[in-house]
């Protein structure tokens, strides 16, 4: 079986999250082609989508959230993603066992003695008569039938287990700060999710694994379920073997993959590419060593902006007052730092709106 190193999986990885060149593609479709982005800091999906394609138009985002083809939700790993409509609507209903356990995980004692059915049930009435409401709003209308648990604990089991909730626009539009108020997702979309697959089936799973692996093969199972969360997902993978191939990485592990799927050469240059914080590029494998150091690891779960450089995390960013800040994590050469200078100086300008060109290097 072909071995990849390093090097050859970090180049199929920056192919499948479209940061080895910029994609010529609509911002809808990138949504979907990444499998949603990672969403938890609102502004963060803007330049996520700008390292990734030729001539993205913030408004353009925007419409897409403002015309709900695009749902900020509840979803992969009980965080919030940027999702199209069309996924959440396929997806949601396979995520809800894994939700309710990871929300059960944290509040399990405070939960405790709860009918989940009832609590569900309850929390629908609140929302039915269509007023969004902040998750406060949701536990404190709760609390009059569950006073013992915390109001924290409802509010997430509700909002972010129960029912299937969307956070309203303008939380997520370019440049505004709007608190969060969630909405029932069917009546948003105007459409129900898909209900769950009859048992022994899952056609679902099976789609989850070659999106994933499509947008960030070649890959482990252990890495599948890092990305979305899922534990039942091994029959799925066992379903789509026979239209998969197989590598191993240089640990040993059996890497899955699509047979057409973009494989570059491992000479193949990088550019500098900044990434938001989360990103999936990095969150969405359990070995992240393609494309970040072990020693740098908890970059990635602090909420750190990053630098790739050579495909690589090697520095971080912050922005103020139009100046991109980089704070290298290893020494640069002149020619990488040059590089660093001008693709921060492009996101500058991006996030000024042109108002500055910036970039520090530190």
């Amino acid at each position: 079986m072909t071995v990849l190193d390093g090097r050859a999986l970090n180049r199929a990885t920056l192919a499948r999250q479209l940061l080895l060149e910029r994609a010529d593609m609509k911002p809808l479709d990138a949504v979907a082609h990444l499998c949603g982005l990672q969403a938890q800091e609102a502004q963060e999906p803007f330049t996520g989508l700008w390292s990734r394609l030729r001539g993205f138009e913030p408004a353009a985002l925007d419409g897409l959230l403002t015309g709900r083809r695009v749902v900020r939700t509840h979803l992969m790993r009980r965080t919030v993603h940027l999702v199209t409509a069309a996924d959440v609507l396929a997806w949601r209903a396979r995520h809800d066992p894994m939700l309710r356990l990871r929300v059960l995980g944290t509040y399990r004692r405070e939960l405790d003695g709860v009918d989940l059915g009832e609590l569900a049930d309850a929390a629908r009435a609140v929302m039915a008569d269509g007023v969004p409401r902040t998750m406060t709003q949701v536990a404190d209308a709760l609390a009059e039938r569950w006073p013992a648990p915390g109001r924290r604990a409802l509010g997430e089991m509700a909002v972010a287990a129960l029912v299937p909730m969307v956070q309203m626009p303008p939380r997520g539009l370019w440049r505004v700060k709007a608190g969060v108020r969630n909405t029932p997702l069917g009546p948003w979309l105007d459409q129900e999710p898909d209900a769950p697959a009859p048992p022994g089936t899952d056609p679902t799973g099976e789609a989850l694994v070659r999106r994933y692996l499509a947008a960030y093969g070649p890959a482990a199972s252990a890495d599948l379920r890092a990305w979305c969360g899922l534990a039942g997902l091994p029959a799925a993978v066992a379903a789509v073997r026979g239209e998969l191939v197989g590598f191993r990485d240089e640990r040993g592990r059996e890497l899955l993959d699509l047979p057409d799927a973009p494989r570059p050469d491992p000479g193949t240059p990088a550019p500098v590419r900044f990434l938001p914080a989360f990103d999936n590029a990095i969150l969405g494998y359990h070995d992240r060593s393609r494309i970040i150091d072990d020693a740098d690891r908890g970059l990635s779960v602090e909420g750190a902006r990053v630098v790739l450089v050579d495909g690589r995390v090697s520095a971080t960013w912050t922005v103020d007052a139009g100046t991109v800040t980089v704070s290298p994590r290893r020494g640069l050469t002149r020619s990488e730092r040059g590089a660093v200078a001008e693709e921060g100086g492009r996101l500058a300008l991006f996030l000024s709106d042109g108002g500055s060109d910036g970039v520090r290097i530190g």
